[in-house]
């Protein structure tokens, strides 16, 4: 669910009060923005550590 919010997030362009054209560059800064958020998950750690330590991913 989390990610799909991201996800969906980034795909609408973020926090848009109306309608407007956005930039590529803006696109990429709130796709990073969210990746990074992600990447500073509990699980998402614990699924980084289980693939480097084992090469079998957790589902988590």
């Amino acid at each position: 669910m989390k990610i799909a919010k991201k996800l969906a997030y980034v795909m609408c362009g973020g926090d848009l009060s109306e309608a407007a054209l956005v930039s590529e560059q803006y696109l990429l800064d709130i796709e990073r923005e969210a990746f990074l958020s992600l990447t500073g998950e509990k699980k998402t750690l614990e699924r980084i550590q289980s693939v480097l330590k084992g090469g079998k991913p957790v589902r988590n």
